[in-house]
């Protein structure tokens, strides 16, 4: 939902490099920087900070530029078992492929990647030879021999002395990858413990931007972030450490927390002195909480995106990706804000424009679907289905004329392109269904605007809708779910199928 801005990049940007740069005096000017969270489009946190650049953090890589290299991780068994990024539709290999394509348009060169936990599974040596035959680095990491009980096997030529050391230049090295997993913690602390054989003096440092340490447990971003992970059974806590040293209460994650005994065990082993750090926070050089600069937007974005993940989850809990824990956790943790489903300005209307099309008795196999969209002005703009089109794409037509002042009962898609792509769907692709879908109305949209100057008008119109709210009453198909993706829309669905079919691509 596009809300009031509420956070400023440049004030973060001035905070976050600063940081970065003063770490790096702790450790004789070099540091393994462990970069968690998304690197390139992080829309989670641009829905919870309104104003949030979902690129910000390349942009601070930029600014540091001449100080960094990068190392990429990627957890094999994610490459084997095809692990999808689903705000992307992609999955977590062809996201690492995209992540460097992404990093080389920003000016920044990958060191090397790492394939992790690497045990020869088939499809991880595909990935590595791919990228060796583009002349790209790859080594291959094997899971730590110990870990994560025995560090005198950790911290040895047995442990993470087994691994490749990867030669850097640069007094930053960024640790990046696709998704929770991807070892990067254990990539960092090898090549501390190489740089350590070598004499080099070097430290750690971890970059996560959520939780939001100098926020308030309860504060609805950190409890997004617990929406968020529900599926990993993250929560946040009061970071013990923290408090038990410095008497100052802050915010870290379980996980961290738990692991901080052990990790600070491992650095003071491989270094030989005592640990710099006496929490996780300690650890962190995150500055996201002093670039808010309106809390009450920040507040109301975040509720809604804890509303978002209820929905997320119990989508992928009707497609069997998720279990019913993870959808129960999320209904907590909603239910924890003071939240409920219909508190998304755009349910009630989809679900409204549903009942309408059934009372008219329009659709298709019986099944009545409706969408809605809330325009940066409030506005709400719905659409159903029909015989000629989705749902989604009715909807999109029908803000793409509101936006253009087009009269609603003005088709922007002349009779003879729809005629022509149902022929060739039907006739040619032999395919079944002959509604349009979102990606192919755009299409037969982009066509109608070459000699229809009211469709030229609407194509135009849907760039600023980008970033608005839209709900489904249905699981979209492959093509409506690309097409409002690409539109850089936030999505939501009821928990419903769109067909009695089982096969949708």
């Amino acid at each position: 939902m596009l809300t009031g801005i509420g956070f400023d990049n440049d004030k973060y940007l001035t905070e976050q490099s600063a940081e970065i740069l003063e770490r790096i005096k702790l450790f004789g000017n070099k540091l393994f920087l462990e970069f968690g969270g998304k690197l390139l489009y992080d829309y989670h946190a641009s829905r919870v900070l309104p104003g949030y650049d979902p690129n910000v953090k390349m942009r601070l890589l930029q600014k540091l530029k001449d100080k960094i290299d990068v190392i990429m991780c990627i957890y094999a068994g994610d490459i084997e078992q095809r692990k999808m990024r689903a705000d992307f539709g992609i999955s977590y290999d062809a996201d690492a492929l995209k992540l460097i394509d992404d990093l080389r348009d920003w000016g920044i060169d990958i060191c090397a990647v790492v394939i992790t936990r690497f045990e020869n599974q088939p499809a991880a040596i595909q990935f590595k030879n791919r990228l060796n035959r583009r002349n790209i680095k790859v080594y291959t990491h094997k899971t730590t021999k110990g870990y994560p009980t025995d560090v005198e096997t950790i911290v040895s030529d047995k442990g993470y002395g087994i691994n490749q050391y990867i030669e850097t230049t640069k007094p930053i090295v960024v640790i990046t990858g696709p998704g929770p997993g991807s070892g990067k913690l254990a990539t960092a602390l090898s090549q501390l413990y190489h740089e350590s054989k070598r004499g080099v003096k070097a430290g750690y440092a971890k970059f996560e931007t959520f939780p939001i340490w100098n926020l308030p447990l309860k504060h609805p971003v950190n409890v997004a972030y617990e929406s968020a992970t529900a599926d990993l059974r993250d929560y946040n806590m009061i970071d013990y450490h923290h408090l038990e040293s410095y008497n100052i209460e802050t915010v870290n994650y379980n996980r961290d927390l738990e692991a901080f005994p052990l990790l600070k065990r491992i650095i003071e082993k491989i270094t030989g002195q005592p640990c710099a750090y006496k929490s996780p926070t300690d650890m962190g050089v995150n500055r996201v909480g002093f670039g808010i600069v309106d809390y009450q937007a920040v507040h109301q974005a975040s509720v809604q995106e804890i509303i978002r993940r209820y929905f997320r989850y119990s989508c992928e809990y009707a497609m069997g990706l998720t279990d019913k824990e993870t959808v129960e956790r999320a209904e907590l943790i909603m239910n924890k804000v003071g939240a409920k489903a219909q508190d998304r300005p755009v349910v009630l209307p989809a679900r409204n424009a549903a009942e309408s099309a059934r009372m008219k008795k329009k659709g298709n196999d019986g099944i009545y679907c409706g969408a809605a969209m809330k325009l940066p002005d409030k506005t709400i703009i719905t659409g159903n289905n029909s015989q000629t089109m989705h749902a989604a794409a009715a909807l999109i037509l029908n803000t793409a004329k509101h936006l253009a002042g087009i009269p609603s009962t003005l088709d922007l898609l002349p009779k003879s392109i729809i005629e022509s792509l149902n022929h060739f769907k039907q006739e040619v692709l032999r395919g079944k269904r002959l509604s349009l879908d979102l990606e192919e109305t755009l299409i037969a949209l982009s066509i109608s605007g070459t000699t229809n100057p009211a469709a030229q008008s609407a194509i135009e119109k849907l760039k600023e809708i980008r970033g608005c709210d839209v709900h489904l009453t249905h699981i979209p198909t492959p093509g409506d779910e690309a097409g409002l993706r690409k539109l850089g829309l936030n999505l939501t669905c009821d928990p419903q199928f769109s067909t009695n079919c089982l096969f949708t691509g």
